[in-house]
């Protein structure tokens, strides 16, 4: 062994212990093992930038780009605010089912996002019973295609890079949908498991915005709890303005009618999910103002506008701003929100016209505070773009008519054209760390394989593999990459595991892709820790969940997911 080759071995070590005994995130760690790298000798920068433009690493680039616009229409809020009934055996099929297929084409960690403030403000099963089986059903979903999870991705970046073709679109959907959906008949039956806990509640000001039911809204001749109006995320229903009367407290019978002023309370940051609401219009959407980017201000001590109600000040035409909410500390407001008299020191969310910045008479009546980002609603013709183009680019790729990294690219263009994103989103939603994950991780296998560390550990290692079954140094492989998945991430362990199963293949003269399969199904089969895998985390935040409710739930489904997986890999290839 020379001085490379162990310089190299101490670098993929540390680059491990940092990822699990340290809290640096995992694209501080490989970005200082790439730096260790090159500073050692053993990587030059052009080897750098090569990975950079590693075909598979830009399509997962795109996909993530083009999720943030799929996230923008209603489809996934809309049928989130309708999963849960009184019936929990219901709830639970519709929440597995919706889950796991829409987390089969898209990202599952926005689908998880999306839907787990509706489950936990339901008003009939303890969020606690849902949280744990939501994310690992978007484990499952993603584990069906090539796209369901950038895990599935990182896998086929490392096999591109070897000069192997790559996975195509379906050569993940018999082993994932046979595993997912029979861990999710498991866990159905293992929900007993799970604890009762009572939901956090959110740590977030309570503004008061108000919403009309305009003509052809799809509210209007259904009851509050018809429209799952109690599951809006962080978002309450205080108050009803019908022809001039006030309606408190809202039974949840209470019949919808055209031209009611639906009065809320709540996190102004989820009023995204009010304007996706088909027909109900935002007190600034009327005024043609509402965009994604918002601005709070405090009305000054020595505003001209104070004692006046919003219609009487003539809002819009003195600032080219419309108020989508107001906060008052110390008080619970009522009635309509133009109807309200403005004092000094209110809180004012305002959604703002091109002119709003060079008017004069800002700094006599407030003092800005802060920009707020929200998703508005794209217009009808934004959204059948948006949801057909990905459905016909999903279909295009999985049919073999156009590659997914050109379809998506395309499809991503149009997206641009058409205003449903814009060059700033794109900016802002580049998954910077991610990439700097996969490029450290190709780096670091490129070192391995340069310096002959694979080499030398496949040839130490060759009496024992050619003595034993190929299926038996697959077990191994997935073994070490289940293990490392649940003391890492996913992407990581996918990421340092897949040189060495190339090795191993190399000297056993079997076929790659059992082996690259077994890599990425292991890497996201995160069942047993909050920390191996995002949706975990988002679950482990959103619920009082310890981790031995993780692993009391998990270990079951884990181990009946491993089997299917290894024997159906074990039979499909012959081992």
């Amino acid at each position: 062994m020379d001085i490379n080759q162990i310089a190299v071995i101490a670098i993929f070590f540390a680059t491990i212990a940092a990822l699990i005994i340290t809290d640096k995130r995992p694209s501080s760690v490989f970005a200082g093992s790439t730096l260790a790298l090159m500073l050692s000798g053993q990587i030059t920068f052009t080897e750098v930038a090569h990975n950079l433009t590693n075909e598979g690493l830009l399509t997962l680039i795109i996909l993530l780009l083009v999720s943030t616009a799929v996230d923008k229409t209603s489809m996934i809020k809309s049928l989130g605010r309708k999963l849960i009934t009184a019936s929990f055996k219901a709830s639970y099929w519709r929440l597995f089912g919706l889950t796991f297929a829409s987390s089969a084409l898209l990202n599952n960690t926005a689908v998880v996002a999306s839907m787990i403030a509706p489950i936990s403000q339901n008003q009939h099963h303890p969020a606690s019973k849902l949280l744990i089986p939501l994310s690992y059903s978007a484990i499952l979903g993603g584990t069906v295609t090539l796209i369901g999870t950038s895990t599935n991705l990182i896998v086929d970046s490392f096999l591109i890079e070897q000069g192997h073709p790559g996975f195509q679109f379906w050569d993940f959907t018999f082993y994932g949908l046979i595993a997912g959906l029979s861990c999710g008949l498991l866990m159905f039956l293992l929900t007993p498991l799970l604890p009762n806990i009572e939901t956090r509640k959110g740590s977030f000001q309570y503004y008061f915005i108000e919403a009309e039911v305009i003509a052809e809204s799809e509210l209007i001749g259904k009851t509050v709890e018809q429209n799952h109006l109690r599951n809006l995320p962080e978002l309450f229903l205080v108050e009803i303005v019908r022809d001039g009367q006030l309606i408190s407290p809202v039974a949840p019978d209470l019949m919808i009618l055209e031209n009611d002023k639906l009065i809320f309370s709540g996190n102004i940051k989820n009023v995204d999910s009010l304007s996706h609401i088909k027909g109900l219009v935002l007190f600034a959407e009327a005024d043609g103002l509402l965009r994604d980017n918002l601005t709070e201000v405090i009305i000054s001590n020595r505003a001209q506008i104070i004692g006046k109600t919003l219609k009487a000040v003539g809002f819009r035409a003195l600032f080219d701003a419309a108020v989508v909410a107001i906060r008052r500390d110390g008080e619970q407001l009522s009635g309509k929100l133009g109807e309200i008299k403005l004092q000094a020191g209110d809180f004012l969310l305002l959604a703002t016209g091109q002119d709003f910045v060079n008017r004069h008479n800002l700094s006599k009546n407030f003092f800005i505070i802060s920009e707020q980002k929200i998703s508005t609603r794209l217009n009808k013709p934004q959204e059948y773009l948006t949801i057909g183009g990905f459905l016909l680019t999903i279909l295009l790729a999985a049919t073999s008519v156009v590659s997914l990294s050109s379809g998506l690219l395309f499809f991503m263009a149009a997206l641009i054209l058409s205003g449903v994103i814009n060059n700033s989103e794109l900016k802002r939603n580049i998954p910077i760390n991610l990439v700097i994950v996969i490029v450290g991780a190709l780096s670091l296998a490129t070192a391995l394989s340069s310096s002959g560390v694979i080499a030398l550990l496949t040839g130490s290692l060759k009496p024992f593999i050619n003595s034993g079954s190929p299926f038996l140094a697959l077990l191994v492989v997935y073994g070490l990459t289940l293990l490392l998945t649940e003391l890492v991430t996913n992407n990581a362990a996918a990421a340092l595991m897949f040189p060495f199963a190339y090795g191993i293949v190399e000297v056993l003269e079997v076929p790659l892709m059992p082996f690259a399969l077994a890599v990425a199904f292991a890497a996201s089969a995160s069942f047993l820790s909050p920390y191996g895998y995002q949706t975990n985390l988002l679950a482990f935040n959103a619920a009082n969940y310890k981790f031995k409710h993780f692993i009391n739930f998990g270990w079951p489904v884990s181990l009946l997911y491993s089997g299917i997986v290894l024997l159906l890999l074990k039979y499909s290839y012959g081992f």
